[in-house]
């Protein structure tokens, strides 16, 4: 295998120096991905963020985000392969509320309400 990155033949899995990921399902929509990576992003700033700060309790919390996001997308979870697309693209939907409820408050200038 190649030590940089490449795809497997059936585009189920993305190689990265060795390492096989699973990857995004193809089928759902953009709008679903674009949202969902985006919530894959805020999460993994805020495990960042936490494990920065000591707080173990906001480092599990961000971590149960990063969870959901990759499940829509199917990077974890069941393999969206086996799954009919409809079903595939209602758990990716499933992830987003779930995400939407777990996203921190925002405030009117942007930032996250602490106190939320």
């Amino acid at each position: 295998m190649a030590s940089g990155d490449d795809t497997t033949d059936d585009q189920r899995w993305l190689v990265v120096d060795g390492r096989r990921w699973r990857r995004t399902d193809p089928e759902l929509p953009d709008d679903v991905t674009t949202r969902l990576r985006s919530h894959l992003g805020a999460a993994r700033s805020a495990v960042r963020v936490a494990k920065k700060n000591g707080d173990d309790d906001a480092v599990a919390a961000a971590r149960e985000r990063v969870g959901a996001a990759k499940h829509g997308l199917g990077e974890r979870g069941p393999r969206w392969w086996h799954d009919e697309v409809e079903a595939r693209v209602s758990r990716a939907r499933d992830a987003l509320e779930q995400l939407d409820l777990l996203m921190p408050a925002k405030r009117a200038d942007g930032a996250a309400d602490v106190n939320a």
